[in-house]
């Protein structure tokens, strides 16, 4: 569904990106693992075209994206769910989830937001709270289900149990168990190992922007030298 082609990818002279190459198939839930810096968050960029990479080559469904406009990608069916939220927190719960709503999508679902209160029920009781009244959890769970009102039949989802209360990650765990259950393909960048053992089908480690594993969570498992090399403390 998703191929990265070797791209490399810069801020300024900095090269954060260094020939990178992964796929993620369709319905997987794929966990990118790394330490603080390994280059997560701009991979997730990079696929978006938010940081477009210098060289090499992102394909969605068949579909060369690199160097497309960021709206553009998003209208293909990528949805993309930043570690910093961004939530307008001005607007209540219910004007934040018209903010991303789109077309129905061929070959994915289409979320109303009776759907997205039963899959978020804390946003439930609190759709008529302005975005700066809720919790850092509640933020989190806002900004994926404005993501989902764009029906995607795709979605990146960076560090979502970051600074988060451990019962608010439990359910997290569930909300991304049912994703993938309706169909939906996740890229998941992730420090939290238990989390990502939780959801994902693989996983794939990256260190100075370099893939350094790409396989299965039970291949990670069975080797604990990757484990303690690339994403110990």
């Amino acid at each position: 569904m998703l191929e990265v082609d070797t791209i490399n990818s810069f801020y300024g002279k900095a090269h954060v990106l260094n020939d990178l190459s992964f796929s993620v198939d369709r319905g997987q839930v794929v966990a990118l693992l790394g330490r603080n810096g390994a280059g997560k968050t701009t991979t997730m960029k990079s696929i978006m075209q938010m940081v477009v990479p210098e060289t090499g080559r992102v394909s969605f469904l068949g579909q060369d994206i690199t160097r497309k406009a960021t709206h553009k990608v998003a209208k293909l069916g990528i949805g993309y769910v930043p570690e910093e939220r961004r939530i307008f927190t001005d607007l209540t719960v219910m004007e934040n989830m018209e903010v991303g709503r789109q077309p129905p999508r061929d070959g994915a679902v289409t979320w109303t937001e009776d759907m997205l209160f039963d899959l978020f029920p804390n946003l439930a009781e609190r759709r008529q709270n302005r975005g700066k009244a809720l919790s850092g959890g509640e933020q989190q769970m806002l900004t994926i289900a404005r993501t989902l009102m764009g029906n995607p039949s795709f979605v990146l989802l960076d560090e979502p149990s970051e600074g988060i209360a451990p019962v608010i990650v439990e359910q997290m765990v569930n909300v991304i168990r049912q994703l993938k259950a309706d169909g939906l393909t996740v890229l998941l960048s992730e420090q939290n190992l238990h989390f990502a053992q939780a959801v994902a089908d693989a996983a794939l480690i990256i260190e100075g922007g370099e893939t350094k594993f790409h396989g299965t969570l039970e291949e990670l498992n069975a080797h604990p030298e990757i484990r303690d090399a690339y994403l110990a403390v």
